[in-house]
Formats: structure tokens, C-alpha cells, sequence
């Protein structure tokens, strides 16, 4: 299929996903904290991915992907490569459509996350870091004929991904404006396109955290461009690389990108724990801290859609994040 998906694809890829995985509420944040961080007006929509299973979005894309696999192709195994939120999603993935997952993942990562991945029946294999452990699901791949399920790049990962625009856009109607967290970029690719589809006038903020502007840096250069070294609390939005179809998406389709540093995280995770009830992990506070810093003043008055993509955080990290 074409990189750029349709809408009418958009959405019989959401109706083959069915029940696999959560339509996610959108909740509108009212209160008076809501005029002091984001200004007079601001009508902040929440499109909580944090309920989804898993903790996060990732299913979406991991699903998508697996779903076009044939039988005989699926049954060899999957494989992928992940600081924890897109390794858990194809652990699930894997054990709902009948296979087996290896996956590789840091020797930092959150043991939360590795143990999640286990629970789910997957194999983990740990890579001293990012780039080794692309390097490592390559070898499996090639060794074990297993696909590779990649976390952020390819037309049916986007197609997956965009699902969650596609639902923002039909239960908050309207939209101003919609600021989307960015990593490796598929997350954004998908909604970037979704939204653009479908309310054509609402703008399309990124937001990567200062450690890791991958996004930051193609966009810059016109061409994807990778980091040596990610450095954030986000490791969710630690992604070594842009890659070119997630590029290009972004290129097309996202407005602007803003950059906020490790404390406007912390500060917003606080933000959402005591206005919110939600303890979201670094990269699920991104457009929150987004709206109340960078945007604020772009966004006041406006009716914003926030993406909190996710909750994978054991509560010591989550406490000492916002203690």
C-alpha cells in the first residue's frame, strides 16, 4: 500500500484492528488550573492512549503490521526492537495472533517493561544500547527468519498510528489545533496524516524532548537524520533515528515542531497526576508540557487536542520524576 494512507483505508484498518485493541475516551480538562497553565480559553482535549492495552499506542501500529503478514510468514515469529513500549506492544501482539516474539531491548530499560514483555511470552534480549540493538534484531531476523516489526517506520505501522487520529478527529470535532509526541516519528506520521484528512484546518504541533531531535535535526536538513546519544527521561521519544517514510509524513503534514527539556516534563507529569489523575510516564506528559510552555501563548483560546500516549512507568521511577 501507498505511504500515505487514505481515509476510507484509515478507517478499515480501525475496523480490522475491532476489538484487538481500545477506541481511547477523549476527556475535556476543566478548571481553573486549566486557564492558569494554558491561558484564558483554552479548551485542552485529552485523547487518553494511556488506556489502551498494553499502557500505550503501540498495539495499534504493532497489530496493523502483523495483521498483513501471511499465516505461513506469522508463524515463523516476530521480532522487534524497543526501550519498552513498542517490544510490550508486539509481546501482546504476538501472543493474541498465535506466534512468538524475540525481542531486543537496552540493558537500561525499565525492568517494569522487560518484565511486561515476559508476561506476554515474549523472549528479551538485552543490547548494551540503541544502536546495538538494532544491530542485534537484525541478526535474529536473519538467523531466525523471523519478521521484523519495526517501531516506528512503514505504511502499515503508520496506518495503525493514524487509527488514532482518526478516532480524535470523530469524537472532538472542531479542533484548533492537536500536539502529538515524536519519537521516532510514527506516532505522529499517523496522526499528522489522519487529522490533516479529516479536519483539514487544524494545525499539527510535534513536540520532541530536547536529548532526542532526531525530527528537529531532519527537518532542518531536509532528510532524515539520526543522534548520537539520546539523552531524556522521555527514552520513549529516544529514537537513534528518523527514518524516510515517517519523514516525509511529518514534512507534509505537521505545522511546526517545539522542544521542551526533562523538567517541563517533570512539571508536567505533576500537572496531570493532581489536576487529572493520570501518572503518565515522561513521554505521556509531552503535549501537556508542550501546551504550557512553547505553545501557551501560540494556543491560548484555542481548542487543543493533547495525545497522552502512554503510562509504562514503575512508581519509584514515576516518584522520583515528580517528587
Amino acid at each position: 500500500m501507498d505511504a500515505a494512507p487514505t481515509l476510507a483505508q484509515i478507517e478499515a484498518a480501525r475496523e480490522r484492528l475491532g476489538d484487538l485493541v481500545i477506541e481511547t475516551p477523549v476527556h475535556p480538562w476543566r478548571g481553573d488550573i486549566v486557564e492558569q497553565t494554558f491561558g484564558a480559553g483554552t479548551e485542552p482535549l485529552l485523547k487518553l492512549e494511556l488506556l489502551q492495552v498494553t499502557g500505550t499506542f503501540k498495539p495499534r501500529g504493532a497489530l496493523s503490521v502483523m495483521l498483513n503478514l501471511s499465516p505461513e510468514v506469522l508463524a515463523r515469529g516476530v521480532t522487534a526492537v524497543s526501550a519498552g513500549n513498542h517490544a510490550i506492544a508486539v509481546s501482546y501482539a504476538a501472543r493474541t495472533l498465535g506466534t512468538t516474539a524475540k525481542v531486543v531491548m537496552m540493558k537500561g530499560a525499565s525492568p517494569f517493561r522487560v518484565a511486561q514483555c515476559r508476561s506476554y511470552g515474549a523472549e528479551v534480549v538485552l543490547a548494551d544500547d540503541v544502536h546495538k540493538a538494532f544491530e542485534t534484531v537484525e541478526e535474529i531476523k536473519e538467523r531466525e527468519g523471523r519478521s521484523f516489526v519495526h517501531p516506528y517506520e512503514g505504511p502499515f505501522t503508520v496506518l495503525g498510528t493514524a487509527t488514532v487520529g482518526w478516532e480524535f478527529c470523530r469524537q472532538a470535532p472542531n479542533l484548533d489545533a492537536v500536539i502529538v509526541p515524536i519519537g521516532g516519528g510514527g506516532l505522529c506520521a499517523g496522526i499528522s496524516r489522519a487529522v490533516k484528512l479529516a479536519q483539514p484546518s487544524c494545525q499539527v504541533f510535534g513536540v520532541e524532548p530536547e536529548g532526542a531531535d532526531s525530527m528537529h535535526r531532519s527537518f532542518a536538513a531536509g532528510e532524515p537524520k539520526g543522534i548520537e546519544t539520546v539523552r531524556t527521561i522521555a527514552d520513549s521519544l529516544g529514537a537513534p533515528y528518523a527514518t524516510p517514510g515517517s519523514f516525509a509524513l511529518c514534512r507534509d503534514h505537521v505545522d511546526e515542531l517545539v522542544m521542551i527539556s526533562d523538567d517541563d516534563m517533570r512539571e508536567a507529569m505533576k500537572l496531570l497526576f493532581h489536576h487529572m489523575k493520570l501518572a503518565v510516564e515522561p513521554a505521556g506528559a509531552a503535549s501537556t508540557a508542550a501546551l504550557a510552555g512553547p505553545l501557551r501563548q501560540r494556543l491560548a483560546g484555542k481548542r487543543v487536542g493533547l495525545v497522552i500516549c502512554g503510562t509504562n512507568i514503575d512508581l519509584e521511577t514515576f516518584c522520583r520524576h515528580t517528587a
